[in-house]
């Protein structure tokens, strides 16, 4: 008979807002088998983060029934959090403690016996491979072992029920991959029962049931290969031709709304999803291309679903259309030159001596493991912190003798919302538009601009501190581009955004490219590196490879290789040389 650590039934959570009573769940079904591991996923404002809290007890449903652990999650939330253990998107780890300092408070905080934590210490030391650093304060550790030691807290205690609330998001590939071998390994030694929240649909295809979520309502339950198979005979890859960046090919897929579904960039094609298959497809004919059939995945389905629901006239930005090859980037002039670049902070040397150019209008991605030196390569870049040694002209200013000039030719936009949430929409573009200097009358023309641009007209009076997360990136974008700039900075602007969201923030930026802007890119999503013209990774301050995926994939002779895949072998044969290593 199965066993169910989570069982909700007609569950209903209502929220009360400024305009109104608004559903966050509304008659949602859920189970969750004891032993194994539960997808749950969904885009932005889905329902999900209210699924995990109601199930943890920290809030009460409106209505329906919900039972956790056997018990009601209202009347038993008290021993149902005694039983569970929670990582939420933002673990609240102590940054001015050691790694052992942490483990000691979370075991305190649970009560754990001093003659049961030792051992337990040391197997999740291990299996994190913290056992190294237990010395170190947590502050100074790199993203990827914030996390590592994020779930080994969580993990003080062998809990009933683990959930964890997008636990990899802004984790480079490495990391997720060690992340999910303990998390696999947990469950597999000790019957863990798992509830994973999960940006990545690589992630939730490791699991064993998924759930789609959107907005509020429950649009799929099954398992990894039945929401694979809802694409079933839809999924196809092509071919560019010579010249074309993939990312135009996409976009030019994405704009036949009729034909396409969805279309992405992977491991030297373009994979779309057609919405008839076998109907002429006029990207496909404008460029004489000639499709092949492919294996559905469990984010085809996904795509699928979501595009039947959401209501796509007010999620898409009207832009240009692309129908012709543009110019190859690499024949304009250089927005961007470093040479001999060199970052210490006293002793440690976070960038040792890295050269390239990048050139007008072109896509380049900075990539690395979470502590490779690529955020401080960015920071400089951005003219946001000095470099201690070589050369850095940008838009071509000398950043060293004309940082002011450079931040006047550049737009920005962080990983973290960095607008006013008090502020309205409106009175954040005329903040951004008063700091870049803009004169009244044209600061008003761009603002209208904007607004229009990133489809954010009627949300002028809304608190950026209340929009949904996509509209949060989508203003971030129209505040950085306010002062047409020649260079946007892109700092992991996807990140924990869901997939459908992703590709509507790419198509702006094909756009925007296709219009001679140059865009600089950190991304912990290695799909995304082939929208750009090229990448360079990063590990340990230095520099491993530059060139354009296919470049790569033929240096290290791998054709059709994915980009998880190389940057994985990538930082692993440059570390076993020796070359770099994430202290």
């Amino acid at each position: 008979m199965t066993e169910w650590v989570v069982q909700a039934e007609k569950l209903d959570k209502l929220f009360d807002d400024k305009q109104g009573k608004v559903h966050a769940l509304k008659d949602i079904d859920f189970r969750a088998e004891k032993g194994k591991m539960t997808a749950l996923i969904g885009p932005d404002g889905a329902g999900k983060t209210t699924t995990m809290r109601l199930i943890c007890g920290l809030m009460d449903p409106t209505g329906g029934s919900l039972q956790v652990l056997g018990l009601d999650s209202v009347a038993g939330a008290e021993e149902i959090q005694s039983r569970i253990s929670y990582m939420p998107q933002k673990f609240g780890l102590y940054e001015d403690l050691t790694i052992q300092e942490n483990l000691d408070l979370y075991a305190d905080l649970h009560g754990i016996p001093q003659d049961t934590r030792k051992g337990r210490f040391a197997k999740l030391l291990d299996m994190t491979g913290l056992a190294p650093f237990t010395g170190r304060l947590a502050g100074k550790l790199s993203g990827g072992m914030k996390q590592k030691l994020g779930l080994a807290c969580t993990l003080v205690r062998s809990p009933d029920l683990l959930i964890l609330d997008e636990p990899t998001v802004g984790v480079d590939p490495l990391s997720r991959d060690e992340l999910w071998i303990i998390i696999k390994q947990m469950v597999r030694e000790e019957n863990l029962s798992v509830i994973v929240c999960t940006a990545y649909m690589n992630e939730a295809a490791m699991c064993d049931h998924v759930y789609v979520l959107n907005l509020g309502q429950m649009l799929f339950e099954g398992t990894p290969q039945e929401l694979s198979q809802v694409a079933a005979g839809k999924c196809f890859e092509v071919d560019p031709p010579e010249e074309l960046p993939y990312r135009v090919l996409q976009g030019s897929l994405l704009d036949d709304t009729e034909q396409i579904i969805d279309a992405v960039p992977e491991s030297g094609t373009v994979r779309y999803i057609a919405a008839r298959p076998g109907d002429p497809i006029p990207t496909l004919e404008r460029w004489s291309l000639r499709p092949r059939a492919v294996d559905p995945r469990l984010e085809d389905g996904f795509m699928i679903l979501l595009h039947q629901a959401a209501d796509l006239e007010k999620t898409r930005i009207p832009l240009a259309p692309l129908d012709k090859i543009p110019p190859r980037p690499a024949q304009n002039e250089v927005s961007i030159e470093v040479k001999d670049l060199v970052k210490k902070f006293g002793d440690f040397t976070a960038v040792s001596h890295t050269s390239f150019q990048v050139h007008k209008g072109e896509v380049f991605g900075l990539l690395g493991p979470n502590g490779a030196g690529k955020t401080t390569t960015f920071r400089m870049l951005c003219g946001l912190i000095p470099a201690t040694g070589g050369k850095l002209s940008v838009a071509g200013e000398n950043l060293r003798t004309a940082r002011t000039e450079a931040r006047a030719k550049i737009g920005y936009v962080s990983q973290k919302f960095a607008l006013y949430t008090k502020l309205s929409v409106l009175e954040n573009l005329q903040f951004y538009g008063g700091m870049y200097g803009l004169p009244r009358k044209k600061l008003q023309e761009r603002i209208r601009t904007v607004l229009e641009e990133f489809q954010l007209t009627g949300t002028e009076s809304h608190n950026a501190g209340d929009l949904p997360g996509g509209y949060k990136q989508r203003l971030s974008m129209a505040c950085a581009l306010l002062q047409e700039p020649e260079i946007l900075f892109l700092d992991e602007p996807t990140s924990g955004i869901d997939p459908l969201a992703r590709r509507m923030f790419w198509r702006e930026i094909t756009d925007l490219s296709c219009k001679g802007t140059t865009i600089i890119i950190t991304t912990h999503f290695m799909e995304e590196s082939e929208y750009c013209d090229r990448i360079m990774i990063q590990d340990h301050g230095k520099m491993l490879i530059i060139g354009s995926t296919d470049e790569i994939r033929e240096k290290l002779h791998k054709p059709g290789a994915n980009m998880d895949a190389m940057f994985i072998d990538i930082v692993n044969q440059s570390r076993a040389r020796g070359e770099g290593a994430a202290k």
